[in-house]
């Protein structure tokens, strides 16, 4: 019998043999235990040690019985799936009383976290034969290690948090819901968790991505195998989910109910979540908003597009494992102009290193690297909208002065336009947040903001989805492929 189903019936049936005026003279504990018991009769044993086993109970009148878990997590999803049922099999033993069940958070001191095993050197450094007994499912990419990481502004809150998780798995930013463009260092900086766990003895890391996780997801349905589906992975140490913007869109209602409940049994065992995507949890749309409130219960956060210093730090640090590094010059010209990600970034390195080899006898100019790379450097050119051609758009289209939106006027007809290009600045550039902010003389949290206000009212108001992509159209881009 599942839980959430009603069950009066039969929870009275398991209490009818024990008098109301019996029960009704127990205390906390004893009722608790009763209960407890009776619910172990209705509930799996696996939902009832993860959800029902842990929870104490504090003090029992006449209107209520008050239980206590240990963090908020657990209270929320007591109270949507198992309180109604805890309620009628209570109700069964008092039928005459009114007694209701009261969950609160008590974070118990004496059953603190389990600290982790603390990182060796020995382990670190394992043997091949220490190194088979820890086990993938997936494949993770030996190079995406946190030595391999080029640190710089736009990454570094990023590669802290992953470090932190790293060193101390499930219990430190649990998710880790890592957010960017395509090609700046989302899934480096997620498989570099994952060897960081590999390398202790015994761990199990999955890392997989949401296209082959839907892939699996159907053909478990398909063959009658959702039991092995979900085996696989409710018992790894860490799971590692990759572009998970891709579950929001299409029919795919089953495999986010499947997802959810997975995502419940790793977080209750304590065991690490990372998931990547290429927005905010909050703007994917048709993600289901129990799935994004437990992606931003952890930590969120953003690797936005490296500035000019990184791009360089990058290539340095590629070009000095190289026999015979770029110039200084050549490498200098290739971080000034390609600027929308790291791999499109070593994508022009390494073209500039094959046409430097391929004529060893003639020296590589920046006239020759200009012509090599001339289609990279038309794709920059024509994808690098600024924030003064926004501005102006937005402006022209809502029939206000420029100057408006960068002032403090909080009328609908300002606010509104100024939200939007707040929004499309942030959705058609590689401008960080603090750099929108300066362009429209507003904070960081102001920007952040503006930009969940109008993602949020799309779906609902017509007029505003109506203006935005006639906007973006008019800034030359595609709003279906935005999915405005």
């Amino acid at each position: 019998m599942k839980a959430g189903f009603p069950v009066g019936a039969a929870a009275f049936m398991l209490f009818s043999s024990a008098p109301t005026t019996l029960l009704s003279k127990m205390n906390e504990k004893e009722l608790w235990s009763a209960l407890s018991g009776k619910l172990k009769a209705i509930v799996d044993d696996n939902s009832y040690s993860i959800w029902i086993a842990p929870i104490k109970p504090v003090e029992l009148t006449r209107e209520k019985l008050i239980l206590s878990v240990d963090n908020e997590f657990a209270q929320t999803w007591l109270q949507e799936n198992y309180l109604p049922l805890m309620s009628q099999v209570l109700a069964a033993a008092f039928p005459n009383e009114k007694r209701g069940i009261v969950l609160q958070v008590t974070p118990s001191a004496e059953n603190p976290l389990p600290p982790p095993e603390p990182p060796k050197p020995v382990v670190r450094q394992a043997s091949p034969d220490k190194k088979a007994k820890s086990r993938c499912i997936g494949t993770l990419n030996e190079n995406f290690t946190f030595d391999e990481f080029v640190v710089g502004p736009s990454n570094s809150w990023a590669h802290a948090a992953a470090l932190a998780v790293a060193k101390k798995p499930g219990t430190a930013y649990n998710p880790l819901f890592i957010y960017g463009d395509t090609g700046i260092g989302k899934t480096h900086l997620m498989q570099a968790v994952g060897n960081r766990i590999l390398e202790r003895p015994g761990t199990t890391v999955a890392y997989i991505s949401t296209e082959t996780l839907l892939n699996e997801y159907v053909n478990a349905v398909q063959n009658n195998a959702a039991l092995d589906f979900r085996n696989k992975y409710r018992g790894v140490d860490a799971l590692l989910i990759d572009d998970i913007q891709f579950m929001g869109s299409g029919s795919k209602a089953g495999l986010q109910e499947e997802f959810f409940n997975t995502f419940n049994v790793l977080y209750t065992a304590r065991k690490q979540i990372i998931i990547t995507s290429d927005r905010p949890a909050s703007e994917i749309s048709g993600l289901e908003q129990r799935l994004v409130s437990r992606f931003n219960a952890g930590m969120a956060t953003q690797i936005e597009c490296p500035n000019f210093e990184t791009r360089l730090a990058i290539l340095r640090y590629k070009q000095s494992s190289v026999e015979k590094p770029l110039s200084e010059e050549i490498q200098t010209f290739i971080a000034e102009n390609v600027k929308s990600n790291v791999r499109t970034l070593e994508g022009a390195m390494n073209r500039a290193m094959a046409l430097r080899d391929f004529n060893p006898d003639e020296p590589l100019t920046i006239e020759k690297l200009r012509y090599i790379l001339r289609d990279l450097l038309e794709k920059e050119k024509e994808g690098d909208l600024t924030l003064d051609e926004i501005q102006k758009i937005v402006s022209e289209f809502f029939n206000i002065k420029r100057t408006d939106l960068l002032s403090t006027d909080r009328m609908r007809s300002v606010a509104i336009p100024r939200q939007i290009a707040m929004y499309l600045s942030r959705r058609l550039t590689h401008a960080s947040l603090l750099d929108i902010g300066s362009a429209f003389e507003k904070t960081h949290g102001t920007v952040v903001h503006a930009c969940k206000q109008i993602q949020g009212s799309l779906s609902v108001d017509s007029d505003l989805r109506a203006n935005v992509r006639s906007i973006v159209k008019k800034l030359g881009q595609d709003p279906d492929a935005l999915e405005i």
